[in-house]
């Protein structure tokens, strides 16, 4: 899979793999995406499929080297793999019998014009053709957009063949020729399709564009690729990547384009010891044992984990604390019922790997529940000692637990039942997928887990940055779960490489839809698409999941600029705030209600306020201030006051 079947170099700077990729092969139509990962270090590269052949198994993309990532795919030979490949993605080009249709193509645009124009061909329209480039050595795939087209026309700059000058050039004299028209498609450089559409507004003929090179994931999940279309905003890589051109704000478009060029061009620059059980006489305390943390000034310097874990002597003491209730309310208060008071009676004796398997029968997650779950608000509140004083801390327990059993490397699995023939089908391999899996597996049942992007975890991965939940954790909890039978597979979109009725029909009796929060949302206050202005999604996707704090080590760059505004305040809030704060900027928390009624952990909050983040409570933005080129330069607010409480 993924591997590379036949290399061209088109142009200097432009590549045409083919790959063989049946899956994707099997299921691409005109007009869609695929997404590209080189390797472990590079960025994700949408680059739309250019030709497929669904007999090989195989597709057709074309990319232009303009950046590190594809400076590393160029390198890449006939017989190697790319290390990802995700799609089918975006909604298929809308192709019936228009009448005259006239594909317009620019630069490298040329690759997704022809997959288009091909289908339209193969329906009966008449197709005429347009493409350009710079100039003759850059221009690609003229014999095949020859072959499915009725006219042909090529223009080049410096006029150093064909036609000199641009493709409206030709465009527009086709128009004024009075040829009817039913369709106009201008695929290449946002300014070319901006001038696409500038030269048939006037004659109102209908245009499409497609705006794929503004994606910057694809999978519909960091908000990146956010476009105002028609006074709305839109997500080229879900509701697109094929717009009506006269209604989309290029000049929006061509601001954003500039967001990421600095940093690009200094990425090419710089091309515990083994815990042993004891017996111990502890005095019981009305007050929770302290977790053990970095010192907030040495923390805000690195990505490490803040809390450090309980030490042996510090579970016994806060175990020590467990008054092991008859009614056992903190379980009722556990989203997956772990047997509370069982597994901390087992800390209270020494017995640890008695604890961790205790929680495992219940929890395939426990490193992972220990250090994020909102305990506070779910088995902790339930607890006894709370009403007087401080809650047992369960969650540090738990997490004390799965840790002493990854320090032994003695991670063992439950004795799981025989096979009992039954398939499911899991969509999304998130904390919610990868529960069920591990459930369903422990009953013998055989589970697939689909993913859509190339690591397991969901937001455990691509949210929650390192400093709070290590990925080198999670990829062990994502293990465990394979170990105890699950199978996993990622770059795997549902609905588009394989649909849910396919799963049905492949045996599956069953199938979970497990598939996260999806698109993010913006506030629909004005400046919000200006550069400079992030969806949270996008932000932490990126620090986390693409990890571009380290930066230009890894591909993916992220800016924040010395001042920034993080406006919510829920535990996402907190971890835009931290991470911020982490690359050097001065942050504040911009909150529309009090401290009180923030949603976000209270420890995750007092951490924040360590690390010397500022809140603006009672505060509400109603808008981003932009400077002459795009960028953000403020945010405009309002002070308020809290009312009646209500549902939100």
């Amino acid at each position: 899979m993924n591997e590379i079947m036949e290399k061209r170099q088109l142009a200097p700077s432009i590549v045409l793999f083919k790959l063989y990729v049946p899956d994707i092969a099997k299921k691409v139509k005109a007009g869609q995406f695929v997404v590209l990962r080189a390797d472990d270090y590079a960025e994700r590269i949408p680059l739309t499929v250019a030709d497929y052949d669904r007999e090989t198994g195989q597709i057709t993309v074309i990319f232009q080297v303009v950046g590190t990532s594809t400076q590393k795919m160029a390198k890449y030979e006939k017989g190697q793999r790319i290390l990802d490949v995700v799609g089918p993605l975006g909604k298929p080009s809308h192709i019936e019998k228009f009448g005259t249709v006239v594909c317009v193509g620019g630069g490298v645009g040329v690759a997704p014009v022809y997959p288009i124009a091909k289908a339209l061909h193969q329906v009966g329209n008449k197709v005429i053709s347009i493409i350009g480039a710079r100039n003759k050595e850059m221009l690609i795939l003229e014999d095949e957009m020859r072959a499915i087209s009725d006219e042909l026309y090529v223009t080049t700059d410096d006029g150093s063949y064909g036609h000199h000058g641009f493709v409206t050039d030709v465009l527009k004299k086709k128009i004024e020729e009075g040829e009817k028209i039913n369709l106009v498609i201008g695929i290449g450089p946002v300014i070319m399709m901006r001038a696409v559409a500038n030269t048939t507004r006037p004659f109102q003929l209908k245009t499409v564009v497609s705006l794929n090179t503004i994606m910057v994931d694809g999978t519909g999940m960091c908000g990146g690729c956010r476009a105002t279309i028609g006074g709305e905003t839109k997500f080229v890589c879900v509701d697109g990547p094929e717009f009506d051109g006269h209604i989309v704000d290029f000049d929006e478009l061509v601001m954003r384009q500039g967001m990421y060029t600095r940093e690009e061009r200094r990425a090419q620059w710089d091309h515990r010891c083994k815990l042993e059980a004891a017996e111990m006489k502890i005095k019981k305390s009305k007050r929770r044992e302290p977790m053990p943390e970095q010192n907030p000034k040495v923390r805000i310097q690195n990505f490490s984990e803040v809390a450090l874990g309980y030490t042996r002597e510090n579970a016994l003491r806060e175990a020590s604390r467990c008054l092991n209730c008859k009614n056992q309310p903190c379980v009722s208060g556990c989203p997956v019922n772990v047997q509370i008071p069982a597994f901390i009676k087992k800390i209270k004796e020494g017995d640890f790997m008695g604890a961790i398997r205790t929680i495992k029968e219940t929890n395939a997650l426990p490193a992972v529940c220990g250090r994020v779950c909102p305990q506070e608000s779910q088995c902790e509140k339930e607890c006894i000692l709370g009403k007087k004083g401080e809650p047992i801390a369960i969650g540090r327990l738990e997490r004390f637990s799965a840790d002493y059993e990854l320090s032994l490397g003695d991670v063992r699995v439950l004795d799981t039942p025989a096979p009992t023939g039954k398939k499911v089908a899991i969509i999304g391999g998130g904390p919610a997928g990868l529960t069920v899996a591990g459930e369903l597996s422990k009953k013998g049942h055989a589970v697939t887990v689909f993913e859509a992007l190339h690591k397991a975890g969901g937001v455990l991965v691509y949210g929650i940055p390192e400093f709070r939940l290590p990925k080198a954790i999670v990829q062990r909890e994502v293990d465990y779960v394979q170990k105890l039978g699950a199978t996993i597979k990622v770059d795997t979109i549902i609905g588009q490489s394989v649909t849910v009725d396919e799963l049905f029909a492949q045996g599956y009796d069953a199938i979970f839809i497990g598939t996260g929060a999806g698109l993010p949302y913006f506030l629909n206050i004005p400046g919000e698409n200006l550069n400079g202005v992030y969806s949270a999604n996008e932000f932490l996707t990126r620090s986390n999941l693409m990890k571009a704090y380290l930066f230009p080590e890894y591909d993916t760059p992220v800016r924040v600029g010395s001042r920034v505004a993080v406006i919510g305040g829920g535990n996402v809030a907190m971890d835009g705030a931290r991470v911020s704060k982490r690359l050097g900027a001065d942050v504040h928390l911009v909150y529309r209600r009090s401290r009180e009624e923030m949603p976000a952990r209270a420890e995750e909050a007092h951490h924040a306020e360590e690390e010397g983040i500022h809140f603006d409570l009672l505060t509400n933005p109603i808008g981003v201030v932009g400077d002459e080129k795009g960028w953000v330069k403020g945010l405009e607010c309002v002070k308020m006051e809290l009312g009646e409480p209500d549902a939100s």
